[in-house]
């Protein structure tokens, strides 16, 4: 799905490089479904990853060798994913043509899809489908991914120089639909008009995607996260980060039912209402992009009519009440999607991955995208 690919391999074992941590993740195939075998997590050093994007590889490459001897995995061969500005997806309508000619055609192409020169770009599309237009005249849907070259020359860089070799890089936001839909189509709306959103929010990035019949044919890339209720707090309240990512998890949002606050142990009572207020007024603001996104993408399709449900994942998706807030303000079902439901978890590696488990899918999803098809 978009992947930029550097060959094969037989080893499926994902790397997910964000801002705040670094995750490594093994699956193997077990009949048509996955195992996963081994997983961990470490801390990146403020400032090496900024928006996305790997700016101090020497020290990525340090911890990602470092979360690879935690994890145990012997392995060298490794998938990995890429989500920032310079990642451009777009869904094109182009004359109908063979692949061969379209690999040949896409460098010409895609000048008129993307906001940056194509000589300073990688490129790489999936044939979506073709149809025919009401002029009997033959067309193709195709899936364009176009990634900064200086941005995967740096992810290539930080890879090698932890020893490791690269299969593919893939979009983050591909491979997190891959983990939470992929063959399963009992999370997929019936063919009514509508499609599934998929929002995994980080620490520092949001992936926002729509999937229509197990197919990402939108991404957009927010910056709007995690991090941001939690500066919210601390510019308030006057706190350190730290302090008021302690305050985000404790006391996170009030139930929009209207039920009575709970009081939280060692926490003034006003200084929850205005822990609330604040990350109420962020949230607001997120969920107006959410919407602008998703609206922007129901005028660009004419066979999807609405976004009926959310798949909600990722470390900012644990935020207390933050599914009931999103689901009345897209007007859509949201579920919590947990990417271990679809794996089964060796012993060995079940209290790593279930502390780190809405987090996981970005990884796991690129490791089953590395297996052999």
């Amino acid at each position: 799905m978009g992947s930029l690919s550097f060959g094969s391999a037989k080893v499926a074992v994902g790397l997910d490089v964000g801002t705040d941590h670094v995750r490594v993740a093994q699956v193997k195939q077990a009949g048509s479904g996955y195992v996963l075998t081994a997983y961990a997590r470490g801390d990146v050093p403020m400032g090496a990853v900024a928006e996305g994007e790997i700016v101090d590889v020497a020290a990525v490459s340090s911890a990602v060798k470092d979360v690879w001897r935690r994890a145990g995995i012997r392995s060298r061969i490794v998938c990995t994913g890429v989500s920032n500005q310079r990642v451009i997806v777009r869904l094109i309508d182009l004359p109908f043509m063979e692949r061969a000619e379209l690999q040949s055609a896409i460098q010409y192409q895609a000048q008129d899809y993307i906001p940056m020169a194509v000589e300073d770009s990688i490129l790489d599309f999936q044939i979506i489908g073709d149809y025919m237009t009401p002029s009997d005249e033959h067309m193709m849907e195709v899936l364009l991914v176009a990634a900064h070259r200086e941005m995967i020359a740096n992810t290539v860089t930080a890879v090698e120089g932890a020893n490791l070799k690269l299969a593919k890089i893939d979009v983050s936001s591909f491979a997190t639909v891959r983990a939470l839909m992929a063959g399963d189509l009992s999370v997929l709306p019936d063919d009514d008009g509508s499609a599934t959103a998929v929002i995994h929010m980080s620490s520092s990035l949001t992936n926002i995607a729509v999937v229509e019949r197990g197919v990402p044919r939108f991404n957009r890339i927010s910056s709007l996260a995690g991090n941001t209720f939690t500066q919210a707090i601390a510019t308030m309240l006057n706190v350190t980060f730290e302090q008021a990512e302690d305050l985000k998890i404790r006391v996170g949002l009030p139930d929009i039912t209207g039920a009575a606050a709970e009081n939280i142990p060692g926490i003034d009572p006003q200084m929850v209402a205005a822990i609330h207020q604040s990350i109420e007024r962020e949230v607001s603001k997120f969920i107006a992009e959410v919407r602008r996104s998703l609206d922007y993408y129901l005028t660009q399709t004419a066979q999807v009519r609405t976004i009926r449900q959310v798949l909600l994942t990722g470390s900012g998706s644990l935020l207390n009440n933050f599914p009931m807030y999103l689901e009345k303000g897209l007007q859509a079902q949201v579920v919590l999607a947990d990417p271990l439901v679809r794996v089964q978890i060796d012993k060995g590696v079940r209290d790593a991955v279930n502390a780190d488990r809405m987090a996981a899918a970005t990884v796991i999803g690129l490791a089953i995208g590395g297996l052999p098809e």
